[in-house]
C-alpha cells in the first residue's frame, strides 16, 4: 500500500506510470495488481489529507485480517501532522511547540500501534508493516514530528544528503540510523547462518565510525599525514561502503543478495582487515598491504558473483587471504 499525503501530484503520476511497468517477481503479473494507492496531494482539501492516513491503515488491516502480509508506506507523516496543526488552529485549540496540537504525540503513537502480526479468526496469520516517511523542514531532526516518531518507532532510517550527492544508493546514513530490535535480528541471522552476526556487525560499525572521525582530519592535513593504521582503517571502510553497503539496483546480480552472500562478503572484508592489522604490527607498510590484493577486485565481488555462486566467492576470498598470509610469512622470515 502506498499513501501519498500532501506531496506533489506529479510525483504521484510518476509512481503510477512506473508501477504499471514493474513486474511482480512472485507472480509474474504487473505489480499494480497487488498494490493499493491512496492519493491526497497538496492541492486537495485539508480534511482529505488527514483522513488519507486512516483510510490507508484501515484498508491494510482489512487485508491483514484476510491473512495477507501488508507493507504500507505513508509519504509523508510530516504533511499529515501539518494538517493536524492547521485544523487545530482553526478550532482554536491550545497549541504546544511550533504550533502543533497537544495531542500530536498520541496521534502518532496511535498510528504506529496499528502495525503488527495477528492470528485471524480463520486461524491464519497476517501482518501490517508501517513505514512512515518523515520530511522535517530543513532536515532538522529536533522538530516535534521527528522526535515523537523516533519515540514510538523501533527502527529509524536516516537519509544522508551527502551520500545522495555522492550517488551512493541507498543513501541511508549508517551513523544516524538504528534499530531497537538488534537482539531479535541477531537471533534470526545466527539461526540462518550459524555465524556470530552481532559481533561482526559491531566491529563493522566501529570501523565506519572511526573512518568518519578520520575524515575530518583528512580534510585538514590530507591522507598522507595519517599513520599506516589510520590509512588502513580508511581503506577497510571504503571496502565496507562500496563493496557491501552500496547497491546497484539496476544490476541483476546486486539488486538482491541472499543472507549467505551478504555475510560471506562481510566476513571476507573483516578477515582482510585483521590480516592487515597483523602485517602492520610486523612493520609492513600500508602500501605493501594494498599492493598484495587488488581492492577493486573486492569491490566488484557483489556485482559479479551471484547468490548461487557462493563457492566462487569463497575461492576468491581464500586466494586473497592466502596472498596476505604469504606476505605475512615473508615479513616473519625477514624479521
Amino acid at each position: 500500500m502506498y499513501i501519498r499525503c500532501g506531496e506533489r501530484g506529479n510525483e504521484m503520476t510518476e509512481v503510477l506510470e512506473d508501477f504499471l511497468e514493474l513486474e511482480d517477481p512472485w507472480t509474474g503479473h504487473p505489480l499494480m495488481e497487488r498494490t493499493v494507492m491512496i492519493a491526497n496531494t497538496s492541492n486537495m482539501p485539508v480534511a482529505a489529507r488527514e483522513s488519507s492516513i486512516y483510510t490507508g491503515v484501515t484498508i491494510a488491516e482489512y487485508y491483514r485480517d484476510m491473512g495477507y502480509d501488508v507493507a504500507l508506506m505513508a509519504d509523508s507523516t510530516s504533511r499529515w501532522a501539518q494538517v493536524l496543526r492547521e485544523i487545530s488552529g482553526r478550532l482554536g485549540e491550545m497549541p504546544i511547540e511550533e504550533g502543533y496540537p497537544a495531542y500530536l504525540p498520541s496521534r502518532i503513537s496511535a498510528f504506529y500501534e496499528r502495525a503488527g502480526q495477528v492470528k485471524t479468526l480463520g486461524e491464519e496469520e497476517g501482518s501490517v508493516t508501517l513505514i512512515g516517511a518523515v520530511s522535517p523542514p530543513g532536515g532538522d531532526f529536533s522538530e516535534p514530528v521527528t522526535r515523537h516518531t523516533q519515540r514510538f518507532t523501533q527502527c529509524w532510517w536516516a537519509l544522508d544528503t551527502d551520500l545522495a550527492h555522492q550517488r551512493h544508493y541507498p543513501a541511508i546514513s549508517w551513523m544516524d540510523s538504528y534499530s531497537l530490535q538488534l537482539d531479535l535480528i541477531a537471533g534470526w541471522w545466527e539461526d540462518k547462518t550459524e555465524e556470530p552476526w552481532k559481533q561482526q556487525r559491531h566491529q563493522t560499525i566501529k570501523i565506519l565510525h572511526e573512518e568518519a572521525n578520520l575524515q575530518q582530519l583528512v580534510q585538514l592535513v590530507g591522507p598522507d599525514a595519517l599513520s599506516d593504521e589510520q590509512q588502513w582503517i580508511l581503506t577497510t571502510a571504503r571496502m565496507f561502503r562500496e563493496g557491501f553497503l552500496q547497491q546497484n539496483a539496476l544490476n541483476p546480480v546486486d539488486a538482491y543478495a541472499k543472507p549467505d552472500k551478504q555475510l560471506s562478503l562481510l566476513q571476507l572484508m573483516l578477515k582482510i582487515y585483521q590480516h592487515g592489522l597483523d602485517l602492520l604490527d610486523q612493520g609492513t607498510s600500508v602500501d605493501e598491504i594494498k599492493g598484495t590484493f587488488e581492492i577493486g577486485r573486492v569491490l566488484r565481488l557483489k556485482d559479479e558473483i551471484s547468490n548461487d555462486d557462493l563457492e566462487e566467492l569463497h575461492q576468491t576470498g581464500e586466494e586473497i587471504i592466502q596472498n596476505l598470509d604469504a606476505l605475512k610469512q615473508e615479513e616473519e622470515e625477514v624479521a
